[in-house]
């Protein structure tokens, strides 16, 4: 199995954070899990990445040759594909994913969960869809989608699209479970 992560380029205010994201690229070694994520030696990226290939997991990059160039481009992975453009890098991820879960992060987290939900909600993609809500740091964006869905903007249905766990272990399996139906 391949999970797509997205995550922060930056570590956050908190330790917790830094912390779950090593939890979690442990977690996905032990459980013979592939990490696909952007291909970054920094932040949330950087720390989940070194878990995983830590615990000697495998660990599949995908970044574009301008941020390459900025020297953010993680050379210490099992495996960094270099695109050209930010689109190519989520249509590779995409491509190479059999689920998506995003963890802490700023605007290229909120846009790429937004993009896989949209494709999820459209048939283009059919794989499940999750976030780590730890300490509730998606609490205010889900909360966002129900206004959505309470204003007719989104359909009530469409939030059952979205797995939403505490923890890294409900998550997986909340997320192997919708794989096998």
């Amino acid at each position: 199995m391949k999970i797509c992560v997205f995550c922060g380029s930056s570590t956050g205010f908190s330790p917790v954070f830094a912390e779950m994201a090593k939890n979690f690229g442990t977690l996905l070694a032990k459980n013979s899990i592939t990490l696909v994520y952007g291909g970054g030696n920094v932040g949330l990226m950087g720390i989940l990445a070194d878990a995983v290939m830590d615990h000697e997991g495998e660990v599949i990059g995908v970044i574009p040759d301008f941020l390459l160039k900025r020297e953010v481009g993680h050379r210490g992975i099992s495996k960094l594909e270099i695109v050209d453009s930010m689109h190519q890098r989520k249509k590779r991820m995409a491509d190479l994913a059999d689920a998506f879960i995003a963890l802490p992060g700023g605007w290229g987290t909120l846009e790429e969960l937004a993009e896989v939900l949209t494709w999820r909600q459209l048939h283009l993609i059919n794989q499940p869809v999750g976030v780590l809500n730890l300490n509730n740091f998606f609490g205010p964006l889900i909360e966002q989608m129900r206004h959505m869905a309470e204003h007719g903007f989104l359909k009530p249905d469409f939030m059952k699209l979205l797995h939403i766990e505490e923890s890294g272990e409900k998550l997986l399996h909340a997320i192997s479970k919708q794989q096998v139906a």
